[in-house]
């Protein structure tokens, strides 16, 4: 039995695995940085590294390659069953022992993360407050209904629903109304249809929805439908356009009730809120670029406010998020001008492993090295 064993461990545990796997990740991460020309860093991401398998176009040839993230599960296998399992049967200095156990940990802390994070930013203008953070890519359909003394219904549609989801019908047992996404669009911007040029698109309350490219910084893609309401009563249709550009929502009146309907980027709930006081911002000498920034906030948690400073180098760190300071605008702002501070949010349950991982490994290699040194100076003295 444990010869079988044996036999289906060695290929998962072997030196020469782990090199092609090595070499695999080298050639990702070379292959993802070129594709940076002709695709933004988030495209790339989800092309080269958040996928088991992928296709790589060398000019007109596709080349077929495992996704990083089948490579590490992969790695992750290679390291367990050769840098644990085998190991400690061969009973194995400890400290190469611990060293492997900080590596997988490292690998357990980015699978942590590519599931369970989410990141978005805060943007306020001085003297604002806010109390959610909002997504740089995903976008959600949000529906109110004013119930009066009762407060407000919101329902609120992920874009899985309809994004991808042409014709794609959205129910919900307290709405008077289903809703149709009749066309989907990733990048759209509306347009008021002149008399002078015609369009191939529906034209609703004499607008439209102009397609876009999809820009290469996914952040700055901004999604649009043409959606139908279908009354559930008597079938009556209403067509109109969702666009996450629009300032104001679509109102409509369906069997008496009012509802406002808005199609908007993936909002999160903070525990507590955030309010700019002061966004300081140092140019270099003679020049209108930015030396440094920050930003003075004062953040209320139950009722308690305090002060905090963000900067790029000193986030805040509360209820296990983090925020820092990542930008600012208007970028054409002149002197004495009105300025926003943007604050990326992120939300990882492994924000510290890295540094967990890091230390355990640091640790097995001390004592791997301790171990050898010891070993070598008692040579030394017997040969002595």
């Amino acid at each position: 039995m444990n010869t079988l064993l044996n036999k289906l461990l060695k290929p998962f545990g072997s030196i020469g695995l782990s090199c092609i796997l090595l070499l695999f990740l080298s050639l990702l991460t070379w292959l993802g940085t070129l594709e940076q020309v002709h695709m933004g860093l988030f495209d790339v991401q989800k092309k080269y590294f958040e996928s088991l398998f992928l296709v790589h176009w060398a000019g007109p040839i596709p080349v077929p390659l495992p996704g990083a993230y089948l490579v590490m599960c992969l790695l992750f296998a290679n390291l367990f069953v050769g840098g644990v399992v085998r190991l400690r049967r061969k009973q194995a200095n400890m400290g190469i022992l611990v060293t492997h156990f900080g590596i997988l940990f490292l690998l357990i802390a980015g699978f942590i993360t590519l599931f369970f994070s989410q990141n978005g930013h805060v943007t306020l203008y001085e003297g604002e407050e806010s109390d959610f953070y909002q997504s740089y890519y995903r976008s959600e359909i949000i529906l109110h209904q004013d119930l009066g003394d009762e407060g407000v219904r919101q329902i609120t549609v992920p874009e899985e629903q309809f994004l991808a989801s042409e014709g794609a019908t959205l129910r919900s047992d307290v709405l008077p109304f289903d809703i149709v996404v009749d066309e989907a669009m990733r990048n759209a911007r509306p347009r008021q249809k002149g008399p002078m040029f015609t369009v191939d698109v529906p034209v609703v309350d004499g607008a439209f929805l102009q397609q876009l490219p999809p820009d290469e910084s996914a952040e700055r893609n901004r999604a649009a439908l043409y959606v139908s309401l279908v009354n559930k009563v008597d079938g009556t249709r209403q067509q109109g356009i969702l666009s996450t550009r629009s300032r104001a929502p679509w109102v409509v009146d369906v069997n008496g009730e009012r509802w406002a309907i808005d199609l908007r980027k993936e909002r999160y709930r903070l525990p507590f809120s955030i309010k700019l006081e002061d966004f300081t911002k140092d140019d270099h000498p003679g020049m209108g670029m930015a030396r440094s920034f920050f930003s003075d906030v004062t953040v209320t948690e139950e009722g308690a406010p305090r002060q905090q400073t963000i900067s790029m180098n000193e986030p805040l760190r509360d209820e296990g998020l983090v925020i820092y300071q990542t930008s600012w605008g208007p970028a054409n702002a002149r002197p004495g001008d009105r300025l926003f501070s943007t604050m990326e949010v992120v939300r990882n349950p492994a924000d510290q492993y890295p540094l967990y991982a890091c230390i355990i490994i640091a640790a097995g290699l001390v004592l791997h090295f301790s171990n050898r040194l010891t070993r070598y100076v008692r040579a030394e003295g017997k040969a002595a």
